[in-house]
């Protein structure tokens, strides 16, 4: 029997792992980097372990110092979660030879599958080589690992060398094994994948199917369970299919087959030989905990016969600290509050007050909601996110919202080109008219009518200015003998949290809350209190290329220095935030004037990179 293990991962998934060890009463041992020191996975483990470094490659991906801290700490048995270690089959045999017990497959499972070059060669399926212009468009994809990183689609020839030298870059960073393949891209069509479940006893399980087609940068942003509209016979074919790649490698725990389904048809893209993120709405669907699972066949254990029978239908939406309406940009700073309405399953590496670093991936977490059908799944989940806290830095949320109630994915016609073609009206500003004015009565709650300075005239209109949606706004209000007054809004209630509005006959409420000087969010919306006179100072030349997101200065263009002529478009410099590479281009044709990135430097957002001069 397992007593103790160690969780060879971080964040969300340390956290859901830590919750089915505490329920089956084995103690967990967290390890964690320097940046993740007070990290919620770090609290509450029953021991936790430094790694030394903030970089992926010093810290969760060394997995000498991974077993060295599960010796040390007395943990019998390692799970590798998702990401970094969990398909590294040298990673797996140096927990065993430790004496160890690793909750995961075999490890020659793994070196058969974890490298998808070897996986599509065991199936038959042969990579490209030489591309030609009939081959396109085409997609680059990093053997290793997963998420989406490492990945770039190539439409032109001349685009190609690029795309692979960045994808082997990134992919280095992110599992450190930089190699890659080239795969024909097949457009239009959706990501379906089949949970399998295996024993040491023979028996293999598939539990349905999952739709994991909204993606953003390959990386999967909403899932559900089961996939909607597959006819019955290409279902059978998905499973035939699954089970196939689980006996030929001698699979053993929990791993997932992944399709892409087009025109009817499974095309196989790769065995993921771990547990997934989007698991929770597989265990939803059939009322089970595949971590208990995973750790019941680690200890010998037969599953039964068949899989639990599913019930209902479930969708997962996952919260990412980030900017979907510039470039999926990630975001960091304090997370205030994060809170959802019950009924809903959250997975999360964050609680109120904790800080989301630059260090690794800006997911926050996952929702998940479960319902007798997709119709009312779906419902239930868009109406928790709308409603749900999420004090802090930009997110995604309100993409969320739209996504689950936009009409190509509630009718299910959905594909994995979902953002391509919505991702501008899904990210269009439509926020509410009246949250700057709620903000500015909650603000002058309490205050005096003859408090001093430019408040001492009650006739005169007070007036704040908020920043919301990338827009200026101005408010003003008056204070009266029977309170505060707004043109055409009727104040109802107002104090410093919540304020109550009357237009048109309606009645809202505006929940606030205020961080710091300028932080507001007033119900979902996010403000920024703006001074009453702009410092001038704060000007930056034209053609400024300012940091769009903390993060480190990986690699700056080739023979680039100031003078250089550059060209609306060009690529000038990589930042590599949260593990993800993201390219800054010149603005405009015209002249590098300044260049103050260098490979290496930490930038913090707003940070000034270079300069370019039109003529």
């Amino acid at each position: 029997m397992i007593s103790t293990v160690l969780v060879a991962n971080r964040g969300e998934i340390a956290c859901r792992v830590f919750r089915t060890c505490r329920e089956s009463g084995i103690r967990t041992v967290a390890v964690h980097s320097d940046a993740d020191e007070n990290a919620l996975h770090a609290r509450v483990a029953d021991a936790a372990v430094r790694l030394p470094g903030a970089a992926s490659a010093d810290t969760y991906l060394r997995g000498d110092l991974v077993v060295k801290a599960a010796v040390a700490a007395g943990a019998d048995a390692v799970h590798p979660g998702y990401g970094f270690l969990s398909e590294n089959a040298d990673f797996a045999r140096s927990v065993t030879d430790a004496g160890l017990v690793w909750i995961g497959p075999p490890p020659e499972a793994i070196e058969a599958m974890a490298s998808k070059t070897r996986a599509k060669e065991l199936l038959g399926i042969a990579p490209l080589t030489d591309v030609t212009e009939t081959d396109l468009p085409v997609l680059v994809k990093a053997a290793a690992g997963g998420g989406g990183r490492g990945m770039r689609v190539v439409r032109r020839l001349a685009d190609l060398d690029a795309a692979l030298t960045a994808a082997r870059a990134e992919a280095a960073s992110a599992f450190g094994e930089g190699e890659v393949f080239v795969e024909p891209y097949v457009e239009g069509g959706r990501h379906v994948e089949v949970q399998v479940l295996a024993d040491t006893h023979g028996t293999v399980w598939t539990l349905g199917t999952r739709d994991c087609s909204l993606q953003r940068r390959h990386q999967k942003v909403i899932e559900e369970a089961p996939a909607p509209g597959l006819s019955a016979p290409l279902t059978e074919d998905l499973y035939g299919q699954a089970v196939r790649a689980a006996r030929a490698v001698g699979y053993v725990g929990a791993g997932t087959v992944e399709f892409l389904v087009a025109d009817g048809r499974a095309h196989f893209l790769e065995m993921n030989t771990r547990l997934q993120v989007e698991h929770p709405v597989t265990e939803a669907v059939f009322g089970v905990d595949l971590v208990a699972l995973q750790i019941r066949i680690a200890e010998g254990h037969a599953l039964d016969t068949d899989p639990p029978p599913a019930r209902g239908h479930a969708v997962e939406a996952r919260l990412y600290a980030e900017d979907p309406a510039n470039g999926w940009a990630p975001q960091a700073g304090r997370l205030h509050r994060l809170a959802v309405p019950d009924g809903i399953r959250l997975d999360t590496g964050y609680t109120d007050g904790d800080d989301i670093g630059v260090h690794y991936d800006p997911m926050i977490a996952k929702a998940v909601a479960h319902a007798p059908t997709r119709a009312e799944a779906v419902r239930r989940l868009a109406g928790a996110l709308e409603r749900a806290a999420v004090h802090g830095p930009v997110t995604n949320r309100d993409l969320l919202v739209r996504s689950l109630r936009h009409e190509e994915f509630t009718s299910a016609r959905m594909g994995t080109g979902f953002y391509d073609r919505h991702l501008a009206d899904l990210t269009s500003p439509a926020p509410d008219p009246l949250a700057p004015l709620a903000a500015a009565l909650a603000d002058a709650h309490g205050r005096s009518r003859f408090g001093g300075g430019w408040r001492n005239v009650p006739s005169q209109p007070q007036v704040k200015r908020y920043a919301m949606a990338g827009e200026e706004h101005e408010v003003r209000y008056r204070h009266t003998r029977t309170g505060l007054t707004a043109d055409g809004v009727r104040v109802v209630h107002a104090d410093a949290r919540l304020v109550v509005l009357e237009s048109d006959g309606v009645r809202r409420r505006y929940d606030v809350a205020r961080y710091g000087d300028d932080r507001i969010h007033v119900n979902t919306t996010l403000l920024t209190a703006l001074p009453r006179f702009p410092d001038p100072t704060a000007q930056h030349a034209p053609g400024s290329l300012l940091a769009p997101m903390p993060g480190t200065v990986v690699r700056v263009a080739e023979g680039l220095t100031e003078g250089t002529t550059v060209q609306a478009g060009q690529p000038l410099l990589w930042l590599e935030a949260m593990k993800m590479e993201h390219r800054i281009t010149a603005p405009a044709t015209g002249t590098l004037t300044e260049l103050k990135a260098v490979p290496g430097q930490q930038v913090t957002v707003g940070s000034l990179l270079a300069v370019v001069q039109a003529p």
